[in-house]
């Protein structure tokens, strides 16, 4: 085999080891990092994951940084990645959120039943209005 055989033969298969390094790196997340950023925003906006989920929602925004970055750097399939970790994290804060701010209410509920009841046990004699 010749150098120049050799060189032509080294040259191609560095070619192809090149493509298919770039190959791997799949489309740029668009899709994903949008979601993630609209997911995010809404949480944000809600307060009740602020309020019972904020490391939940702290960990969505450093996981969505983390995407945008990795994006930014060309490295879609990590960009990808924490863009979709950040976007479920988002949800379970809000879904955390929501079932705190429930409970909230179901706390009140029970102490209101509780005052409600505390009164009729102090005054016997008062009668439920006619209906």
């Amino acid at each position: 085999m010749s150098i120049r055989t050799f060189a032509l033969s080294a040259t191609g298969m560095l070619g192809c080891i090149v493509a298919a390094g770039c190959a791997s790196e799949s489309a740029i997340p668009t899709d994903e990092l949008a979601k993630a950023r609209t997911v995010i925003e809404q949480a944000d906006k809600g307060g009740n994951a602020q309020r019972y989920a904020a490391a939940d929602l702290q960990r969505a925004h450093d996981e969505l940084s983390d995407a945008e970055r990795y994006n930014s750097e060309r490295k879609y399939n990590e960009a990808r990645a924490f863009a979709d970790r950040a976007a479920a994290d988002a949800d379970v804060a809000v879904a955390r959120g929501n079932s705190g701010e429930q409970q909230r209410a179901a706390q009140d509920v029970a102490k209101a039943n509780s005052a409600l009841q505390q009164e009729t046990q102090r005054n016997p004699n008062i009668n439920p209005p006619n209906q």
